[in-house]
């Protein structure tokens, strides 16, 4: 058995890394980067040591997802007819995931798709996200869905229950393998900035990087954390900048230089889930975050009007504020008074054995699915 692994993005790598590690015991694997997210990608792909036998190194600035589309059919062809593999796999939502796996249905080779199903039912929030899942869906071998929820919307689009496995989350599994490492709750190494503002407790951390909250959107989230912060002066504000300049002018401006607001640079996965533990609250727009979050049992704010990951709101672990800003103040209000433990919750997204649910299909074995 011979399985081509396809990422392009941090999120991808640090889903697909437990997998990967796990394949790599039983089969072969081959690791092809498109370099959607360079710097991004080669942070998330160090820490996890992984070396792709194929790298596109297909981004460059400024480019269109039609460009980048493009880019990535073109390119990936002569990988997928040279390694012949038996699967393509290739994980969420990305520009990366479908036209890696297009590519690969074109030339008759199996698709696998990992976290599959998770749905807004609105082709243009999160833009252009939900539309690759959905098409994905129509192409894919397999479907290893994350929950039961994501194989539901499988089904309700005409999907065969055969054609699904629910898995749980494969991050789970990287939280449990990074943070087994981790003395006294900490890595082992953490940069001095981060331990300073860490013990400047307590601490809210905020991120913001989505397209649907470009533009004004993302001023006016500025404009309320900067009033939040005067508000809840006891609380320090981290906000790891998104390196695109769409998310970076806007922050810098409105909110530099505030005493209890620290603007840092984008973290290495380790020390975000980190941050993520010694948080008390989180306020972001980032699928990720909302399923790393519960591993950690940290409440979150979700500053988006639709989300494709409703366990967690569903559950208690995280309040679906939509874009207005004097919601989501309202929601952080809310919490102030009443704040929400939840260290006794069953996480809903998974357990840590989604990798080895994955891989004992892809060797015919017995297969106990994820109830979440």
């Amino acid at each position: 058995m011979k399985i081509l692994v396809v990422l392009g993005t941090r999120p991808e790598v640090i889903k697909l890394a437990p997998v990967i590690q796990v394949l790599k015991e039983r089969m072969q694997v081959i690791v092809c980067a498109t370099g959607q997210h360079r710097e991004m990608l080669v942070q998330a792909l160090e820490i996890f040591k992984i070396n792709p036998e194929i790298n596109l190194q297909l981004m460059s600035e400024s480019q269109s997802l039609n460009h980048l589309s493009s880019k990535i059919i073109f390119s990936i062809d002569a990988a997928l007819k040279n390694q012949r593999p038996d699967y393509v796999l290739v994980q969420g939502d990305t520009t990366s995931a479908f036209f890696a796996a297009l590519a690969a249905f074109h030339l008759n080779i199996k698709v696998a798709h990992l976290e599959a199903g998770l749905r807004t039912q609105n082709l243009r929030n999160p833009f252009p996200e939900e539309a690759n899942r959905a098409m994905l869906a129509r192409i894919a071998d397999i479907h290893f869905a994350p929950t039961q929820r994501a194989k539901s919307s499988l089904i309700k689009e005409g999907i065969s229950s055969d054609q699904i496995i629910v898995t749980g989350n494969t991050v789970v599994d990287s939280i449990l393998k990074i943070t087994s490492q981790w003395i006294n709750d900490k890595p082992k190494i953490i940069l001095d900035p981060i331990q300073k503002l860490v013990k400047q407790k307590p601490l809210i951390l905020v991120t913001c990087h989505r397209r649907e909250n470009f533009g004004d959107v993302i001023v006016k989230f500025a404009q309320m954390i900067k009033k939040l912060a005067n508000k809840y002066q006891d609380y320090q504000w981290i906000f790891p900048v998104h390196l695109n300049p769409e998310v970076r002018k806007p922050i810098h401006k409105i909110l530099k230089g505030f005493p209890n607001i620290h603007l840092i640079d984008p973290v290495d996965y380790e020390t975000n889930l980190f941050l993520i533990s010694q948080s008390k609250l989180i306020l972001t727009d980032s699928g990720g975050i909302q399923e790393e979050a519960p591993s950690f049992g940290v409440p979150v704010i979700v500053m988006r009007s639709l989300s494709e990951r409703m366990e967690g709101i569903q559950t208690g672990f995280a309040v679906l504020a939509g874009q207005d800003p004097d919601k989501i103040a309202a929601e952080i209000d809310n919490y102030m008074m009443i704040p929400n433990n939840l260290s006794k919750k069953i996480n809903p997204y998974g357990d840590g054995k989604a990798s080895q649910r994955i891989a004992n299909y892809f060797l015919g074995e017995k297969i106990s699915e994820f109830n979440g």
